[in-house]
């Protein structure tokens, strides 16, 4: 017998192209996008094309509706839609669309869309050459980017468009979307079933990406479809070996005559949390990014950084990788650990910290996991200082309590006129006068004279630090 139902079909588009909504009512999340009356909601629903729009620029994390929303619009206006991929598009594809554009408005009174994906991956030059069409209104721009705007594009075209920040899909988002690609005919059509510990672990592995979400199930079923095809061969062949009468065989041709037309459809195939995690190349974690188990890795990771354990530290960045961990929350943490943990002990962590985390962003996974390591391995093999950490935390527990006082009248802003008059800036010693560049001077507030809040460790630069500092503290407070 043929499974004829729909579900996995060879040389068939993605699982997340087929699944994409064809209209808002069908988008799932980005619900504060989506309020009646909201930019998209009145673009998608001018059917005539014939209000005003204005530009859009969707700005979130991958896999957050991007793409989704500029195709649901599409479907609901009987605007002409153009897509362009900022990867692939130039100059010439701009200005090819910006002239038919204005044809067709000219023309036949037909407003274009244009939807402009990766608009940061664009120069300066071609993000110019589209002001002209958004500015007189030959095209409505709606632009998608995961990189911030503030950045990636030009002033001109930001200020003369809306910016939408989407927000990453939370679980329940994504298990609507993971259940309705599982039933739907777009989808699998009912052909699987998905138990609930396959559902979450898929869920978990999506990290808020829908894309990647129904990838991992579209490669699960593909698992699930393989192993369910060879044990039907496997019972197959060993009902062939058993042999028979030649009234079993009278009867096996009866029965082979009624298989091309079944009395039901075939029991949905199951997928199994082993097919989606040899799927999608990941090992059985025991991990929840909303347990015990998450928070429990990440304190491992930063307590063997801090403990100089960097094969440790590796090992709990592995982890956290592989579990499908945001790779911007570990590039976060090791950035708190450089300061919090090596201050300056080493000046360089944070410097190789922050590079990690743009390295990051800019380069994106698996790739990401290199200046990841290197980072690790730089803060576990650095020496420790937590001085910095435990001096701000001093001086923000005397403010709370009320110890600050005034700014005394040498330190206080003079540049505004009657404050000479008020005697600020009276006295005031300008260090780079003296020869060492140093001055003997009162800087705190009266009540808090002879504080000190920064106590360097004789690790690593602060050893060096810390002779240099009771020099200057012995200068600056005239002892």
């Amino acid at each position: 017998m043929t499974d004829t139902r729909p579900g996995l079909r060879s040389g068939a588009t993605p699982l997340a192209v087929r699944m994409r909504p064809r209209s808002l009512d069908e988008v799932t999340g980005q619900r504060h996008l989506l309020t009646p009356g909201s930019p998209l909601v009145s673009l998608a629903s001018d059917v005539a094309g014939e209000q005003g729009s204005v530009s859009i620029i969707l700005w979130g994390p991958p896999g957050t509706g991007k793409t989704t929303l500029a195709q649901a619009i599409a479907h609901g206006s009987s605007r002409r839609f153009v897509e362009l991929s900022a990867v692939t598009a130039g100059v010439r594809d701009v200005r090819q669309v910006m002239e038919k554009a204005l044809s067709d408005r000219d023309l036949f009174g037909v407003s274009t869309v244009l939807f402009l994906d990766e608009i940061h991956r664009f120069t300066k030059a071609q993000q110019d050459a589209l002001l002209p069409g958004v500015e007189n209104g030959w095209v409505i721009l709606i632009a998608a980017t995961t990189e911030n705007p503030s950045f990636s594009v030009i002033s001109p075209l930001l200020s003369r468009s809306l910016l939408l920040t989407l927000e990453q899909l939370d679980d329940d988002d994504l298990g609507v979307l993971v259940d309705r690609a599982v039933s739907d005919a777009r989808g699998l059509g009912g052909r699987f079933s998905l138990d609930d510990d396959a559902r979450a672990m898929i869920i978990r592995l999506a990290s808020g990406d829908a894309r990647r979400a129904l990838t991992a199930l579209e490669a699960a079923a593909v698992s699930a479809q393989a192993d369910s095809t060879a044990k039907a061969r496997a019972e197959a062949g060993g009902e062939d070996e058993g042999g028979g009468d030649e009234e079993d065989d009278e009867d096996d041709e009866d029965e082979d005559g009624r298989r091309d037309v079944p009395a039901a459809d075939p029991a949905p195939i199951p997928i199994s949390t082993e097919q989606v995690a040899l799927a999608v190349d990941r090992a059985l974690l025991r991990y929840d990014r909303n347990g015990d188990e998450h928070y429990d890795v990440i304190s491992a990771f930063i307590k063997s950084i801090r403990g100089s354990d960097v094969d440790a530290a590796l090992h709990y960045l592995a982890r956290m990788i592989e579990a499908g961990e945001d790779p911007r929350f570990i590039a976060r943490r090791i950035i708190v650990s450089a300061s919090e943990d090596i201050g300056l002990a080493d000046p360089q962590a944070l410097v190789v910290a922050v590079a990690a985390a743009d390295a990051v962003q800019l380069i994106g996974m698996p790739e990401g996991r290199i200046p990841l390591a290197q980072a690790v391995v730089h803060l576990a093999t650095a020496p420790k200082s937590n001085a910095s950490y435990l001096g701000i935390d001093q001086a923000i527990a005397d403010v709370r309590a009320g110890a600050f006082g005034r700014v005394p009248l040498h330190l206080r802003d003079a540049h505004y006129p009657g404050a000479k008059r008020l005697g600020h800036g009276k006295g005031y010693r300008y260090p780079h006068d003296a020869d060492i560049g140093v001055v003997t001077q009162q800087y705190l507030p009266d009540e808090l004279v002879g504080r000190t809040y920064y106590s360097p460790t004789q690790h690593g630069h602060e050893r060096d630090l810390s002779a240099r500092l009771e020099k200057l503290r012995r200068i600056v407070r005239g002892g």
